[in-house]
Order: structure tokens, then sequence, then C-alpha cells
């Protein structure tokens, strides 16, 4: 999982580097502007951002505005510093001095999250990146599975998904080769 590491001063950066090396953590980028976390947000796709309040070029608020859908922001400043918000869930505010337990675990459940809301919505748009052509294409593969090998439709269905993953082609590929070979 991607984590990026952005504060004014590099060094900030390089010790928050060193100590998640340390626990394990690998793949960090580190940052010192808001607009080099943004473009390596662009480049990676999901992650946590690990981000001071003041940033070589603008305030922690505004990158947690900017920041693309599949990431998370862990701001780590003083009390006096903590945010008002939480910028609709992207936002989990860890307060100085540190504990390095506090920063793991807190880290751990952000890149969970971040995971889990990927999938999440993989799974949603392959549900409805179906087109009703494709279903009608699936549909009719399982009534000939059904039919000839006396399959319920679930059975039908997973033997579909099992023969795609076995074969690497998606569901609509290998319903259309049970269709072409149903047809000999």
């Amino acid at each position: 999982m991607n984590i990026i590491i952005v504060f004014a001063k590099s060094e900030d950066a390089q010790n928050f580097k060193s100590i998640l090396s340390r626990g394990g953590y690998d793949g960090m980028v580190t940052c010192t502007s808001g607009a080099q976390a943004l473009s390596a947000m662009e480049d990676l796709g999901s992650g946590v951002v690990i981000s001071g309040y003041r940033l070589s070029d603008m305030l922690y608020s505004e990158l947690a505005v900017d920041l693309p859908q599949f990431f998370q922001m862990l701001m780590i400043a003083s009390p006096d510093k903590a945010p008002l918000d939480n910028c609709g869930d992207k936002l989990v505010y860890l307060p100085t001095p540190l504990k390095k337990s506090d920063l793991f675990s807190t880290l751990e459940l952000m890149l969970e999250g971040v995971t889990r809301s990927r999938k999440k919505a993989k799974e949603k748009a392959k549900k409805e990146g179906r087109s009703d052509e494709d279903k009608k294409i699936i549909n009719q593969a399982k009534e000939i599975l059904m039919d000839r090998h006396h399959m319920t439709e679930p059975e039908a269905h997973r033997y579909l998904q099992k023969c795609a993953m076995d074969s690497g082609t998606n569901l609509k590929e290998t319903a259309e080769m049970v269709i072409s070979l149903s047809a000999i």
C-alpha cells in the first residue's frame, strides 16, 4: 500500500520515512509541498498521506480538500493546530508528541480502510459495468448449463466464474465460449 509523507522540512519527512521503514513499511514517497504530494497521488492511485500542519506551498486543509477518491490523510501536529473537521472522513489527526504505537496502529487502520473502499468500488463497478447485452449472453450460457448439465442457476454461475478464472478470461467471454461449444 502506498504512503506519501509530506512535511515542509525534508528532514521531518525523512525521519518519518525512517521510522516507518523500521516498522516494516516500504514504498514510501517523501515530499515537501502539496503540489508534489498531489502529483504523487495521481501516479499511485490510492494510499495514505501523512502530513504536517503547514507545507511549503499550502496548509494541510487545502491538500485534504484536493485528496483523490482512494486517499486518506493523517495529519500530525501539536494540539493547538488540531483540525476543526475531518473533511468527510478523509482526515485523521494525531497530536504531538507522538507514540510510535499510535502512529502504526492508526496508519494500519487507515490503510485497511483505503483497501476496503477500493475493493467495494471495484465490485460495484464490476456489477454496474455489465451491459444488458453482456447480461443476456451470460444468462444464455447459464441456461445451456442448467438444461444440459442439470445445474441450478447459482451452480451454473459459479461454474462460469471458475472457468473464467481458470482460463484467464472475463465472464462474458467464457459465456460466449459455452454458447459456441453448445452449437457444435
